[in-house]
């Protein structure tokens, strides 16, 4: 079967119709979740305090969901309008950009304490126009980044090389950019479990301890694992949540929330909020 960036450009292959259909999909919305828990407890952020998280091709937001789970705000940005169509529908919390990681980013130096990016920067090694350089669009990527994270903090990418090839190339480029780190291969001898990591450091914290490479899960396990487990505690209560229904929350109250979201965020034609506000309103024959 051919890998999905062979076939057309992201912002192609992922339509209206792709795009539901993935966001849909309660398999994927399982393996994206463990992807993310683990994206996150790689970030090794402080305990019990909120930060500032980059979600580099955020997609429709499923990644965003844990994040915010997490206690952590966020911001999201992706190449494939259908997909962030779907998150505002799906009403997440981040703030959301519509952008080409390739052409750079343009936030302030220091903006972010940490960026997760899940299946996306294998897409960036694809010239997908005659203008298209992987390399120098690599290169635009990673040192855009480095300048929008803090001092000593990390980036962590899951994604799925093709080769070894190209793993030496991101690896290359992202040092070349100035970021410390390196690959880290979970359940390596699993053929279905395996998954790489990139984790990236900005430089040392002043006074602070050492960054080191964390060690990866299952390296001495031998065939597929019979369960992964994650140093997090809220990753049991959301799996034990999704086994009954979820119910509504928007009520009165969360309408009112978006509504201001929506006017931080300079939108206009805002409703007013009124007593009639998420009022239940009768079926019309």
């Amino acid at each position: 079967m051919s890998r999905p960036e062979h076939q057309a450009p992201p912002e192609i292959y992922y339509n209206d119709q792709q795009a539901k259909q993935y966001t849909s999909n309660n398999r994927i919305q399982e393996i994206q979740s463990q992807m993310a828990y683990r994206a996150l407890e790689l970030l090794n952020l402080a305990p019990d305090t909120s930060a500032y998280i980059l979600d580099i091709g955020c997609g429709s937001g499923l990644s965003g969901e844990i994040i915010e789970e997490m206690g952590h705000i966020w911001v999201g940005m992706d190449i494939s309008p259908a997909m962030l169509n779907v998150a505002l529908e799906c009403g997440v919390e981040g703030d959301l950009f519509l952008q080409d990681v390739g052409q750079g980013m343009a936030f302030r130096p220091g903006t972010f304490d940490g960026a997760i990016s899940i299946s996306m920067l294998q897409w960036l090694c694809n010239a997908d126009r005659k203008s298209h350089n992987p390399k120098a669009r690599l290169q635009r990527f990673f040192s855009t980044l480095f300048s929008s994270l803090r001092r000593g903090a990390r980036a962590v990418f899951q994604f799925y090389p093709e080769n070894d090839a190209q793993c030496e190339l991101i690896m290359n480029v992202a040092m070349r950019c100035g970021f410390e780190g390196g690959m880290l291969i979970d359940y390596p001898n699993s053929r279905k479990a395996k998954k790489y990591y990139l984790c990236l450091f900005t430089g040392q914290v002043t006074g602070g301890d050492k960054q080191e490479m964390p060690r990866a899960l299952g390296e001495d396990e031998v065939g597929e694992p019979t369960n992964i487990s994650y140093s997090t505690e809220r990753m049991p209560i959301r799996q034990k949540s999704r086994e009954k229904p979820r119910k509504s929350i928007k009520d009165k109250e969360w309408v009112k929330h978006k509504k201001e979201i929506a006017r931080i965020r300079g939108k206009k034609d805002v409703p007013l909020d009124t007593k009639y506000t998420a009022r239940n309103r009768k079926p019309r024959f």
